[in-house]
């Protein structure tokens, strides 16, 4: 087994929101707790959760493929999503792309070399009128993220990166 016992102790929680015939229900917050577990979704994993699903694997592999929020290879400690979409691009998200990419010397689906830092494009975030927006770990949200906003996450999460190596 590649998850845990309370991995799926989570999963058959979810599970029971839905009648038995409906497994299939459960597939994107099983993903969720697998990626939130292990940091990321293998084909293994993916095939693991389909069999305790009773899916067929490409059918979960469709949902982790379709969805951005899922990352199909390692990420670094902090991923960070820039939405790029129409309103955040007039509002300077891809400017503050491109500051991101600067200040961490990688593009887009890349890792910085310490394996702190990935940075994502993002879809619609929701939250159009705060652009541009961001997500910290695909659960933190970001708004207004304007260069003096994005250097002061970058160093609160060095901080916590500095402060979890001393541990």
């Amino acid at each position: 087994m590649l998850l845990s016992e309370q991995a799926y102790k989570k999963i058959d929680r979810e599970l029971s929101k839905f009648p038995d015939d409906q497994k299939q229900s459960a597939t994107m917050a099983s993903l969720a707790i697998a990626q939130e577990e292990l940091g990321w979704l293998s084909t293994e994993v993916m095939e693991e959760i389909a069999n305790y699903l009773d899916m067929a694997p490409i059918a979960v592999q469709e949902v982790a493929t379709f969805y951005n929020m899922y990352n199909l290879q390692p990420q670094g400690r902090f991923k960070l999503t820039v939405c790029t979409n129409l309103p955040c691009a007039l509002r300077d998200g891809v400017k503050a792309g491109d500051y991101l990419k600067r200040k961490l010397g990688i593009n887009y689906r890349e890792t910085t070399a310490d394996g702190q830092f990935s940075l994502q494009e993002g879809e619609c975030m929701g939250a159009c009128g705060d652009a541009p927006v961001m997500l910290v770990n695909n659960h933190r949200m970001c708004v207004q993220m304007d260069e003096p906003r994005l250097e002061a996450l970058l160093d609160e999460l060095k901080g916590q990166a500095d402060a979890g190596e001393q541990k």
